[in-house]
């Protein structure tokens, strides 16, 4: 007989005891002889219905072996399971790395390999047995590094640099206008459209996101980003520039950027197995911070060098987002099954479903309030640094160094959440930001405000990695993209009225009253935050 293979995740393994199986079936067969009515079928014969069953059960436990199967699917085969269960992902070829459906279908909380959120030990519906949706192809996955994930890198790397074109336009749109006009106002109003999408715009995006091809509906909003930018590219370089076509740029390269972001925070879920979840969003976290790192300085530096170059950068980013994402395969959501309703009706289910979630919507109020009062603090610091005779360059610094910090808080947010419950780290929060918020109404120099902008991103980068896996957590699959959009419209609703709102403030008090009027709003937030009732119920923990 043949030695046995080295590794259960040999792929001779499968054969291998097959042979086994038919040498012992002669061996039994020849020891008995031909006149023995009891013996096994001699060897060449059509086995039994009790031997094929064993044989089988032993190439399903193989099977489910090699794939990386649990220990109930083991047991399942050992004990006499039906013929030809638990070898379908070999015999259909599961590859390693494959994200099935089961990962995006797995409800909060479930492990990975248990797609159906079936219990431990029990078959997961009756197409269990399909390669489609057995669990092996995700203990498969799970078994591989995150860098590994051709389809999550894609994924990352097109969103990454559709973030970064658009970091750089963010800060470009009101720098263009402030150096422009020399008015805070018409800069606030041209962030405002910028952000003003984040307002109108989520509801119904959520609910597209869950209804149409997300991998679609981000190539298209990539695509229109860049036709926008290079729109304004050319009128810039024009010579003609009017303040109302800005303003509609701006406006519909927001609304594109929502559809964007909903669209990629969907998907992740479905190319990510679901216990590196927590580690997927922390890349992505990372990736956010990064491009604020680099958008930030890059698209001031250009507006430096002359008005239209941020654009031109835009245009070639959203272009290079757009090839990478074509590669990404597979369906990024699991299917909807039964009628389809409206998008009132879909809309008005996913109102509802978060009206449930009391301790989530206490913690977007908390973060959509501080939202609110840092786009006033942006600005703020832009103004006070262009009336010491400032450069753009110096504004870009500082808000790359806010990136920065971001950064590291994203690559630790992992270790606070594992450490700290959620509503520590929003009341810690709350009252680091209203400490460092206050010497930010005396300061100038960019350095300083620099370093204090770094530890109010550190603190958002931990925020966003742990409100980000709660998110997924606590979301079905079929309800994400409507949870993603009511989060981003309690939060980035808020925001679209902070530039507006401080750049009148700004002209009224100057950028030292204007700080210290944020600094106090900031406060009596963390103590709101304090005394809420909902804040004290995480579902999570129960």
């Amino acid at each position: 007989m043949t030695p046995p293979p080295r590794t259960a995740t040999d792929p001779a393994v499968l054969q291998w005891h097959l042979n086994e199986d038919t040498d012992a079936a002669s061996d039994a067969g020849g020891a008995s002889g031909a006149g023995n009515p009891a013996g096994a079928a001699p060897a060449g014969a059509v086995m039994s219905a009790p031997a094929a069953a064993a044989t089988e059960d032993r190439a399903g436990a193989a099977a489910a072996a090699a794939a990386g199967g649990s220990a109930a699917a083991l047991a399942k085969a050992g004990a006499g399971a039906k013929a030809g269960d638990g070898a379908g992902p070999v015999a259909e070829g599961t590859r390693a790395g494959d994200v099935t459906e089961a990962v995006a279908e797995a409800g909060p909380g479930d492990r990975a390999g248990a797609g159906t959120g079936a219990p431990a030990g029990s078959v997961a519906g009756p197409d269990a047995g399909s390669p489609a949706r057995a669990s092996d192809g995700d203990d498969a996955a799970a078994a591989l590094p995150l860098r590994r994930n051709r389809d999550f890198s894609l994924l990352w790397g097109g969103a990454g640099l559709s973030l970064l074109a658009g970091r750089a336009t963010a800060v470009a749109y009101p720098l263009t206008v402030l150096w422009l006009t020399g008015s805070p106002g018409d800069a606030g109003l041209v962030g405002t459209a910028l952000l003003l999408p984040q307002l109108l715009v989520q509801l119904p995006g959520g609910a597209l996101v869950d209804r149409w091809d997300r991998r679609r509906i981000m190539l298209g909003a990539g695509l229109g980003q860049a036709l926008v930018a290079g729109a304004v590219a050319a009128l810039l370089l024009s010579g003609h520039v009017w303040l109302w076509a800005l303003l509609a740029a701006a406006f519909v390269e927001g609304t594109l950027g929502v559809l964007h972001q909903l669209a990629e925070r969907a998907a992740v879920p479905a190319v990510v197995p679901a216990e590196q979840l927590p580690a997927a969003l922390t890349g992505n976290e990372a990736r956010t911070r990064g491009a604020a790192i680099a958008g930030q300085p890059l698209g001031s530096g250009l507006v430096a060098i002359g008005a239209s170059f941020p654009y031109v950068a835009a245009l070639v980013g959203q272009l290079a987002s757009v090839a990478l994402l074509f590669g990404v395969r597979g369906k990024l959501q699991a299917e909807r099954t039964g009628p389809r309703p409206d998008l009132v009706a879909d809309v008005k289910e996913g109102l509802v479903w978060m009206w449930r979630q009391h301790f989530l919507r206490a913690v977007m109020a908390a973060v959509a309030v501080s939202n609110l009062l840092f786009q006033g603090l942006n600005l703020a610091v832009m103004t006070g640094i262009q009336e010491n005779h400032g450069s753009q360059f110096e504004i870009g610094l500082v808000l790359s160094l806010s990136g920065a910090g971001g950064l590291v808080g994203a690559i630790s947010g992992g270790w606070w959440a594992t450490r700290f419950s959620l509503r520590t780290l929003v009341l810690g929060g709350l009252a680091v930001w209203t400490a460092l918020m206050v010497p930010v109404a005396f300061l100038r120099d960019p350095f300083a405000l620099g370093a204090l902008f770094a530890a109010s991103g550190y603190v958002g980068g931990v925020f966003n990695v742990a409100g980000g896996v709660f998110m997924v957590r606590v979301a079905p699959d079929r309800m994400r993209g409507r949870a993603n959009s009511l989060a981003m419209l309690v939060g980035g609703g808020a925001m679209a009225a902070g530039p507006v709102a401080a750049g009148f403030a700004l002209e009224a008090y100057g950028p030292t009253r204007t700080v210290l009027g944020l600094s106090v709003a900031m406060g009596l937030t963390a103590l709101a935050a304090l005394l809420s009732p909902a804040l004290r119920r995480n579902p999570l923990d129960a």
